[in-house]
């Protein structure tokens, strides 16, 4: 099996706390006609490189059922600015329009497959997975983008046709897995094209 979930495969549940207090699961979220999850962080610059896009592409698709959730499956230990703490200064301060949740034992990013921050997962309202890698190909600097993936993807995803491209590689930093070095990845790890 791969490290990754396939195209096709069901949205796994969760259930994890968010920025705002509350805790999540994927049934409450069910009401989106689609849905993208996205691993993501505090600190790491592809991230911090990249979110203002993200914004515009959340705020774009918003009112066609698009909603978005960030997972910060980072472990502290590694980079103690992707604590919990720091993720709801971080959400207060830039007024992201996604809910940011927080996977402290690492188990969504595993039962995803999360490679890198960002990594993008879209899903259809039949929770099936139909994208998966990066949002944009220079997420480090986004001026210096050519192509936003994850908003083509969208586009044609919520007009009924079929996703051009549903398989890209996410760019930026990995995964901080607990208790490992900065840059460790699962020996299942890869690249998905």
């Amino acid at each position: 099996m791969a490290f990754t979930l396939s195209l096709g495969a069901k949205a796994p549940d969760f259930s994890l706390r968010a920025t705002d207090g509350n805790i999540y699961s994927l049934n409450d979220f069910n009401d989106a006609k689609v849905l993208v999850i996205f691993f993501t962080c505090n600190h790491c610059p592809f991230v911090t490189g990249s979110d203002e896009i993200t914004r515009q592409t959340a705020d774009k698709f918003e009112s066609q059922g698009v909603n978005f959730v960030g997972i910060n499956s980072n472990s502290p230990n590694t980079y103690e600015e992707d604590s919990f703490e720091n993720m709801v200064k971080r959400i207060n301060e830039y007024k992201f329009p996604w809910f940011y949740l927080y996977d402290e034992t690492q188990d969504v990013a595993r039962a995803y497959g999360a490679l890198r921050t960002p990594h993008f997962f879209v899903f259809n309202q039949d929770r099936k997975l139909v994208y998966t890698g990066r949002g944009i190909d220079n997420p480090r600097e986004s001026d210096k983008m050519t192509v936003n993936n994850l908003e083509n993807a969208l586009e044609e995803l919520v007009e009924g046709k079929k996703i051009t491209t549903p398989l890209t590689n996410p760019i930026g930093c990995n995964v901080k897995w607990d208790g490992k070095e900065a840059h460790w990845m699962p020996a299942d790890a890869c690249d998905l094209v």
